[in-house]
């Protein structure tokens, strides 16, 4: 059973599988009827929703930016609702999507230096046509070279062992650039993201800290990996430090097997009203 809500999902303009139209067409057939297209430092996707989202449907303006704390610690930050115009706003996607580029090519260059793995001046000039090209579409690449028996495999045997150095833009930066485009900042799966291992409670309590200190306002509770418990648990420190709760699948189409409006692991349906965050968008 899925949710009529979604607030974390991704089209080709980053790395899921479905364009913003494909995408309308699988909200509409999923009972999916509020919504934030969350592609990876960039408002593409979201720029072409906006020219043919039908009436009775309500879209939310989104991004995700990969970031990095000042401790260290690595962290996606959703922005929902934004004034995509803002000065602020605009320079964090330039920068993410710099960085984005910088890290493509140093995965190249590794897979090359370390592994042995090529790609010709064609193979690499589709990749750099993708709006935001990312381990998903060089995985699958390596794996139509006959080189891994799966994307996820690719990714784990290559890919996230190649050295990206600063490869992320500074989550202060991304926080505040959201908050002066009028838009709320969410720490995005703070427990750990589909395919990633769990972050421990403690470590997560710092790193909640870190980020409120930054200014950040939502936190995304409801998410597809995450059973009732650790949801509930979520919603709790929400609600301690005086932030949104948020909820989204992480949909990428047919690159992750996540359907659209799941918002925890065991399919328990999610409404509006366990959101609060909708109230804030509501008000903004």
């Amino acid at each position: 059973m899925g949710s009529a809500i979604d607030l974390h999902i991704h089209t080709t303009a980053s790395d899921g599988t479905d364009s913003p139209r494909e995408l309308l067409w699988n909200i509409q057939k999923a009972g999916v009827n509020i919504f934030a297209i969350t592609d990876h430092d960039t408002i593409k996707g979201v720029l072409e929703m906006k020219k043919i989202i039908p009436a009775g449907m309500r879209f939310i303006q989104g991004i995700e930016f990969s970031c990095r704390t000042k401790s260290g610690s690595k962290c996606h930050i959703l922005g929902l609702n934004y004034d995509e115009h803002n000065v602020m706003f605009q320079d964090a996607i330039r920068t993410g999507d710099n960085l984005r580029h910088q890290k493509f090519f140093k995965r190249i260059e590794t897979l090359r230096s370390e592994f042995g793995i090529t790609f010709t001046d064609d193979e690499i000039d589709s990749l750099l046509k993708i709006p935001s090209v990312g381990k998903p579409h060089i995985a699958n690449m390596i794996v139509m070279k006959g080189l891994a028996s799966d994307r996820q495999d690719a990714i784990t045997r290559y890919i996230d062992r190649c050295r990206t150095g600063v490869d992320r833009i500074d989550a202060e930066q991304a926080v505040r650039a959201i908050l002066s485009a009028g838009g709320i900042p969410v720490w995005a799966h703070p427990l750990g993201g589909e395919g990633e291992p769990e972050l421990p409670e403690h470590k997560f309590r710092v790193l909640l800290g870190e980020l409120v200190g930054y200014g950040l306002k939502g936190l995304e509770c409801w998410y597809s990996k995450y059973p009732q418990v650790k949801c509930r648990m979520l919603v709790r420190w929400a609600e301690r430090n005086g932030l949104c709760i948020s909820g989204g699948s992480d949909y990428h189409g047919t690159n992750k097997s996540i359907p659209l409006g799941k918002l925890n692991s065991e399919n328990i349906n999610v409404d509006s009203g366990m959101l609060n965050i909708l109230r804030k968008i509501q008000g903004a």
